[in-house]
């Protein structure tokens, strides 16, 4: 389990390996892993998340164990309005030596703005000797970016129609990104037609010791999942996760620079605010942000590397990213920025 929780707070584009150990208890009994291997990697840009992860262990009497989960998110290029589209996949495997597999995957096509997504697509299960289960599926997620905080906060309830019953899960979630700390702590209500309501809660957290190494630690228990046949649970479990990269947040903490700020329009008459960037070797700069449905527009080459843009934007906060050379989106260097709560960052504009 715990690869698959870091594997959502970690906004970064890196690899990374971890060892330890933990324990699975359920009704049957329990697993013990004496040791465990868990990869993870992961890719994101404004507009697209591509996440893996996984976990091999050895469990009590000499059992391999091995899960992996793989994440897919990307926005389609068709927009109406404030609204974009996007898909959103998962899939999940888990396989043992003494005879147990089982195998999931969802594709949930969705209708995306600002703060909020919904979506309806199938999800379907396969256990081994078993014939494999479908079934539609209706999401609906909504975020919030703390101001001035590294903390999201996240809610997502899904409903799913399996052999004739219609379930449905409840699920909060905050998240903290900070320097040196990276944690969350999720609660899950599940409701159903045939059987008393449910609940699940669990935390995790990370320390970097180092900007390429940190110290983890998970506890709490998971619902059942009726696509895989596992059982509802509680889990504890531990590690140190080594990264292939260093840790920007990090490497900024230990070298005490200053602490990054949004970025102030000049005003220039009336609702004009006037915007300055250098960005060395560009042939074309564009803007995107939250008050144009994030569609590029040409900013104004000055020379010497230095690109103007003249917005019509009322005082308030706003988001933002440029776009160079026509393909790639990239935030300025030395402005705050926050998540977009879809692993990727955008940067913060004020006009007072």
């Amino acid at each position: 389990m715990g690869p698959v929780f870091f594997l959502t707070l970690l906004a970064q584009q890196q690899a990374s390996v971890g060892l330890g150990a933990g324990v699975v208890r359920y009704a049957g009994g329990s697993s013990f892993s004496t040791l465990s291997l868990s990869p993870a990697v992961q890719f994101s840009t404004v507009s697209t998340f591509v996440g893996a992860s996984g976990a091999v262990s050895l469990l009590e009497g000499g059992v391999w164990a091995s899960q992996g989960r793989g994440d897919f998110w990307a926005a389609l290029p068709w927009r109406a309005g404030h609204t974009r589209f996007a898909l959103s996949s998962t899939l999940a495997a888990s396989d043992r030596t003494d005879g147990i597999a089982s195998a999931s995957a969802s594709l949930v096509p969705e209708a995306v703005t600002n703060h909020f997504a919904l979506g309806a697509g199938f999800i379907t299960g396969v256990i081994r000797h078993e014939p494999g289960v479908g079934s539609l599926r209706i999401r609906g997620r909504a975020w919030w970016q703390l101001p001035t905080s590294p903390t999201q906060l996240s809610f997502t309830t899904e409903a799913t129609h399996l052999l004739g019953i219609w379930y449905a899960d409840v699920i909060g979630g905050l998240s903290f990104d900070g320097a040196r700390a990276v944690g969350s702590v999720w609660l899950t209500a599940r409701f159903n037609e045939a059987y008393r309501p449910t609940g699940a809660a669990s935390a995790a957290v990370q320390y970097f010791v180092s900007p390429s190494i940190a110290i983890e630690a998970s506890a709490g228990n998971y619902l059942r999942d009726p696509f895989q046949g596992l059982p509802r649970a509680g889990f504890v479990s531990g590690g140190v996760r080594w990264f292939a990269g260093r840790r920007p947040t990090v490497a900024a903490a230990t070298n005490d620079k200053p602490v990054l700020r949004p970025l102030v329009a000049i005003k220039r008459g009336g609702d004009t605010a006037v915007v300055r960037f250098r960005m060395p070797g560009a042939h074309s700069v564009a803007i995107a942000g939250s008050w144009n449905e994030w569609k590029p527009d040409t900013l104004k080459g000055l020379g010497e590397d230095l690109w103007e843009g003249a917005l019509r934007l009322a005082p308030g906060t706003y988001y933002f990213n440029l776009v160079v050379d026509g393909n790639e989106w990239v935030v300025p260097a030395g402005i705050a920025t926050i998540s977009d709560g879809m692993g990727g960052r955008i940067a913060v504009l004020n006009v007072l």
